[in-house]
């Protein structure tokens, strides 16, 4: 059995419980890579947009973000706290969540799955003494079905007004920069709500309809590129591959190709979940392509949707190749190299710790003690 996390591992302080945060983080999305892979091989080929569109196939897409990678996500943070007890009523819990908002609820899941487990937890260590013999089922299974189902009861009235409440102080932060000219400052508000997956919201809600209202007096919009430059994601995905974990370089090309050839910008939201400070390489990014497509006049003449490379490609005026493409590349070179920095250029990825890490891993029997350890 792995050594577990001892308090000489992180310490104590503001920076020890950032890292203890993100190893949490960590732990609950590491082991749903796959699921996420998956999701995005599916969305990229049978989209109407698609590489072979196929609307039988596409009814998998909205279910699986949806509802399957939210629960998949709740039931590892449960499983996380309190095993697989946990795990189960972390799902059950998240199904709260996501029937409460039409925005895919992976944050929402996060802390929903283990907080619900923590709950059980305790209850469980107050029964246990005090339950008579013979009714231990009896009472394990209907403590776990009254805590998970008010739990869901709570996700459901609570956390959708909450992600609407985002949803719409992003949108009016956008609305602000766009109409004063202060295009790649937009970055610092998009950038993050991609993140908690409000692309859609932001880019088909605020920014379409605006480009579209310019596209047809000029023939072209930089709006359309504002969201789905897929260069910010390719730069912090490479970042990952060079410099990030060794445990999660393997999956690193396959989403590659997912988010730029693909355009399925979702599967490099985990990444960064994973590791928050690497949203900053992500704004930096966006921010520098934005700069790039205002000084050469860049734009497209529709929302690029997918957005990849190749849909960029499809929707660029006659004679705007250079701008469009110099912006992809300065921003996915501009997110590498801040990401790079931010891993320490292979220092800082946490590399030392994997190979005990039971947040990485999602065993729960040590992750139990990573928990108790924290507390």
């Amino acid at each position: 059995m792995a050594t577990p996390y001892t308090p000489t591992v992180y310490g104590s302080g503001p920076k020890a419980t950032i890292q203890r945060i993100g190893g949490h983080l960590a732990g609950m999305i590491m082991p749903n890579i796959g699921a996420f892979i998956a999701w995005g091989l599916i969305t990229a080929l049978f989209i109407p947009t698609g590489w072979l569109p196929n609307e039988t196939l596409a009814k998998l897409v909205g279910p699986i973000i949806t509802y399957l990678l939210p629960i998949l996500i709740g039931y590892t943070g449960g499983r996380m706290v309190h095993g697989q007890r946990g795990a189960v009523v972390g799902a059950v819990a998240t199904v709260g969540v996501v029937v409460g908002t039409d925005v895919p609820m992976f944050l929402g899941a996060m802390i929903i799955g283990p907080l619900t487990a923590f709950i059980l937890k305790i209850v469980d260590g107050f029964t246990a003494e005090r339950t008579k013999a013979g009714f231990e089922m009896l009472v394990d299974n209907f403590s776990a079905g009254i805590i998970g189902g008010g739990m869901a009861l709570l996700g459901l009235i609570g956390i959708g007004p909450v992600v609407e409440w985002i949803t719409s102080v992003a949108a009016d932060g956008v609305h602000f920069l766009v109409d004063h000219s202060l295009l790649p400052l937009a970055s610092i508000l998009i950038e993050p709500a991609k993140v908690l997956f409000l692309n859609n919201a932001i880019n088909h809600g605020v920014l379409g309809p605006l480009g579209v209202a310019e596209a047809v007096k000029t023939g072209k919009s930089i709006l359309f590129m504002l969201e789905s430059n897929p260069g910010p994601g390719l730069g912090v995905l490479l970042a990952y591959l060079m410099f990030g974990p060794k445990l999660l370089r393997p999956s690193v090309p396959a989403a590659i190709v997912i988010q730029f050839l693909g355009g399925i910008h979702e599967i490099y939201f985990p990444y960064i979940l994973m590791k928050p400070r690497l949203i900053l390489a992500a704004m930096a990014g966006g921010a520098s392509g934005i700069l790039v497509f205002l000084v050469t006049g860049a734009g497209l003449v529709a929302t690029p949707s997918p957005g990849s490379i190749f849909a960029y490609a499809a929707e660029t005026p006659r004679g705007g190749y250079f701008g469009v493409f110099a912006g992809v590349l300065v921003a996915a070179a501009v997110s590498f190299l801040v990401g790079s920095l931010l891993l320490g250029f292979g220092r800082r990825n946490g590399d030392e710790n994997e190979p005990e890490d039971p947040e990485q891993t999602g065993q729960p029997e040590e992750t139990e003690t990573v928990a108790e350890a924290t507390q």
